[in-house]
């Protein structure tokens, strides 16, 4: 078992798997503290060095005020991505933009969303996080006052091109922000809040842009918007902290505390032996030899550990407030402006496509999205008139049982998860698979169809509204679940690659989005909600479903994956010319 344990920590074994984690210490259980562990015994991955600029080492006030000001830009992009359809009515009978129009730029901004994360992913590891909030914010604040001042078809559709690209940076390099502060075993809960804050920005952004219509004036959709992206930007500047943390220098450290770590191990085996050995020598007259070759052999051991866990960084100062919040922090190996490697990487970052855990991540987030299309599109259509008659709040207010169910989904796949994880880490001896989060996605994989015939045959029927909007709820367990688990699950199988495999999923997601955008209006004339939504409800479960393929052949997947996960790393981190 310790021979197992330690050849999977290292990249450089045969027996190594990205996403298999020796993640709980058996060894701290006893006392025999060397990894650095929590309170409870879970070992820290990554390991934190001792430098006090670490992110991981940042004091608790000055990671939450920077996940806050993360999560209002996540809430704050969600929203202003998905409030243009609260001015359609308004737009249309004032400047005769008709909603074919207004279908297109809903399109345009998903593909806008997908490809500017993407074309943004070379940016996070050489020039720092920070920088792809500032250029996204500021791309929102220019769609923000375009769209404020929309008056024609043109208007309409290249206003969301910019609003959708603001929301890129929510796509992918949030969570690597995330990642940069936070450990593997707080990933769940970590992802819960950033998913809740997508979903209060999602189903409340409608509501909240259809009472500006109403007072003060559809205008002020956009200007709000531009007004909060003008405040985030000086935010972005003067308060945002750059989490990137370049380790490199520290890899030593890291190496040297593994090294220490299984000697250690290794150490407290010879002792166990060297006990029982004494313990037989005292029956003969060679018992204080045995005793003296026992302290001998322990006093090695212990010198040896205190060698090997000694700790880089421990002295170094911490950096001044200008270089903590500086808007670009170069890669170590960045040559001049670093052009022929941004398009390098970009080159190399279409490899991610071939990983088969970041395409069934990026269906399982992406049906979200073409399920939000089909049931906002039928609120939309059919409650304004008879027999429901909804007025804009009416409408609007439907987004809550979606919000309600989308936060329950987010802390059952999310903060549950994360015990879970542990407890299983536990059973299987002390090592944590990727699949484990995937348990998750099964009781959604049922609730979500069964959510979204509720609603289609509640529609069609024109039941009483609690039938409905509980179909809506479980809709929203579905959303909510779905993206912690699908983000949490990739995260975990390949932690060297969050900003590039979250890139890859937005792609998906997006282009999903799009499509599903384009032949919604039309699929539902031809087929009727119910038959519609029982087809949606229908793929939903194979694709949510697909968990259990994954549960079962996942670890053989990453295993099959592992050389191109490695060369994928080893590129990116050596296009330096």
């Amino acid at each position: 078992m310790l021979d197992e344990k330690r050849s999977i920590s290292s990249q450089e074994s045969e027996e190594y798997i990205p996403g298999t984690v020796s993640i709980y210490s058996f060894a701290a259980e006893k006392g025999n503290l060397t990894l650095k562990t929590t309170k409870d015994n879970v070992i820290l991955v990554p390991q934190p060095s001792d430098s006090v600029n670490d992110p991981l080492n940042w004091p608790q006030w000055k990671k939450l005020w920077n996940f806050f000001v993360l999560a209002v830009i996540t809430g704050f992009t969600a929203a202003t991505s998905n409030d243009a359809a609260a001015l359609q009515d308004t737009l249309n009978k004032k400047y005769d933009i008709s909603y074919a129009v207004m279908n297109t730029g809903a399109g345009a901004l998903f593909v806008a969303i997908g490809w500017t994360t993407f074309l943004l992913t070379p940016v996070a590891s050489l020039y720092g996080r920070k920088i792809s909030y500032f250029i996204c914010i500021l791309l929102g604040l220019g769609g923000a006052i375009w769209f404020a001042l929309t008056k024609n078809s043109l208007d309409a559709i290249l206003s969301q091109i910019f609003v959708g690209a603001s929301e890129a940076c929510a796509e992918a390099h949030v969570q690597q922000s995330l990642m940069d502060m936070y450990f593997s075993h707080q990933l769940g809960s970590v992802l819960t809040v950033y998913i809740s804050a997508t979903s209060v920005g999602t189903y409340l952004g409608p509501l909240i842009a259809g009472f500006i219509v109403t007072s003060p004036g559809f205008r002020w959709v956009g200007w709000i918007a531009a007004i909060i992206s003008g405040v985030l930007l000086v935010v972005i500047v003067f308060g945002m902290h750059e989490t990137i943390f370049h380790r490199t220098k520290y890899q030593g450290f890291v190496n040297e505390l593994q090294v220490g770590q299984n000697k250690m191990e290794q150490a407290l085996e010879d002792s166990n032996k060297l006990i029982s050995e004494s313990i037989a020598a005292k029956k003969t007259t060679d018992g204080d030899s045995a005793h003296r070759s026992l302290d001998s052999r322990m006093s090695s051991h212990n010198d040896m550990e205190a060698v090997h866990t000694c700790h880089f960084g421990a002295n170094e100062p911490q950096d001044g407030y200008w270089k903590q919040v500086q808007l670009i922090t170069k890669a170590p190996n960045l040559v001049g402006i670093g052009f022929k490697q941004y398009i390098k990487r970009l080159i190399v970052l279409f490899r991610v496509f071939t990983f088969p855990p970041l395409i069934f991540s990026g269906l399982v987030w992406g049906m979200q999205d073409a399920l939000l299309t089909f049931y906002l599109t039928v609120e939309d259509n059919q409650y304004f008139n008879p027999p429901f008659n909804y007025g804009n709040t009416g409408v609007a207010l439907m987004n809550i049982p979606c919000l309600i169910g989308a936060l329950i989904g987010c802390i059952y796949a999310g903060t549950v998860s994360d015990w879970f994880t542990i407890w299983m880490a536990k059973r299987n001896g002390g090592i944590q698979e990727a699949e484990f989060r995937l348990y998750f996605l099964i009781i959604p994989a049922v609730l979500c169809p069964v959510g979204l015939i509720l609603f289609a045959v509640g529609t069609d029927q024109v039941w009483h509204w609690g039938p409905t909007y509980f179909g809506l709820g479980l809709v929203g367990v579905g959303f909510g679940a779905s993206g912690d688990v699908a983000m949490g699950y990739l995260m975990d199988a390949y932690p060297d690659m969050v900003v590039e495999m979250m890139a890859g999923v937005s792609v998906i997601n997006n282009m999903f989005g799009c499509i599903f955008t384009f032949t919604c209006s039309q699929w539902l004339d031809a087929m009727s909600n119910t038959k519609t939504f029982a087809i949606l409800a229908a793929i939903t479960l194979v694709i949510m479903g697909s968990a259990i393929p994954f549960i079962i052949y996942g670890k053989r997947i990453r295993r099959w994956t592992k050389p191109k996960y490695l060369e994928y790393c080893r590129l990116r981190d050596h296009l330096d010319k």
